[in-house]
């Protein structure tokens, strides 16, 4: 006798993770940011969310993460995409490896290479002075490969032909890389900037360690509440207030957008 299987019935196995570890868990989430509770038991309410922005501690942090995310995914971006292009446009036989040396830290653990960095910069006199220059140093150290592999990856597609037909029109390299080869690369550059963006405002682990626990971003607050407030309303509201964040910046910045044509940084993951 022999089984077969329908596509329908392979998808059972994804729908179901999606029940227990996406769907139910956002629902649990949903259910305590918009509830209180009372000595009547809980009940439906908008407090968390009127709470959020009209705490000054709040929306301190939120700015606070706001400003680390943003300067630490353009110090990886300035980093990234000159490497990336080395690494992408030119004919070296070993460029592999020379990826390869970029990547290889993050096959390390993670609380190992931050807590290097730790003595690192504590040994050149910056972890006790520059609490936020140590946290910026520490995301771009830690998230800069997730901005190179998706640029490499863009960059390394593109079609000679392009940069080819434009030299031939008359553009000198800079009209070239301008006005082709850094647009095409755009959804390298969207993909790497989203993978950068999102964990920067949310790894507390990075800002605890190099800050001396002295900078509190989003990620940490959300904790504090689960773990230290026990307060699950308003940790579960931040966390609404986060997603809601990443989505709108997913949304700006076209990370949405299915197109087969493009060379997307993301289809490296």
């Amino acid at each position: 006798m022999t089984l077969r299987f329908s596509r329908k019935q392979l998808c059972i196995p994804y729908a179901l993770f999606l029940a227990l570890f996406v769907v139910i868990p956002m629902l649990l989430i949903l259910f305590y940011a918009f509830t209180v509770s009372t000595p009547d038991g809980i009940r439906f309410s908008f407090s968390n969310l009127a709470n959020f922005f009209t705490s000054e501690s709040k929306l301190s942090t939120l700015l606070m993460s706001f400003t680390i995310a943003i300067i630490s995914t353009a110090v990886c971006l300035v980093i990234a995409y000159p490497v990336a292009y080395i690494l992408a446009r030119s004919k070296l036989k070993k460029k592999q490896v020379l990826l390869m040396i970029f990547i290889l830290p993050m096959w390390i653990n993670f609380v190992l290479r931050i807590t290097a960095l730790r003595e690192l910069l504590n040994a050149v006199g910056l972890l006790e002075s520059h609490n936020y220059l140590c946290t910026i140093i520490g995301m771009v150290y830690d998230f800069l490969p997730f901005m190179i592999l998706p640029l490499y990856t863009s960059l390394e597609k593109l079609d000679n032909s392009y940069l080819e037909a434009a030299a031939d029109l008359g553009g000198n390299k800079f009209a070239v890389f301008t006005k082709v080869t850094f647009p095409l690369s755009m959804p390298g550059v969207i993909s790497g900037i989203t993978m950068v963006f999102m964990p920067s405002m949310t790894n507390y682990v990075i800002s605890d360690t190099l800050s001396n626990f002295n900078i509190t971003i989003l990620g940490k607050q959300i904790d504090q509440y689960f773990t230290t407030y026990y307060d699950w309303h308003m940790g579960s509201m931040i966390s609404i207030v986060l997603l809601v964040i990443i989505f709108l910046s997913m949304l700006l910045t076209g990370g949405f957008k299915d197109d087969k044509n493009e060379a997307r940084g993301a289809n490296l993951w």
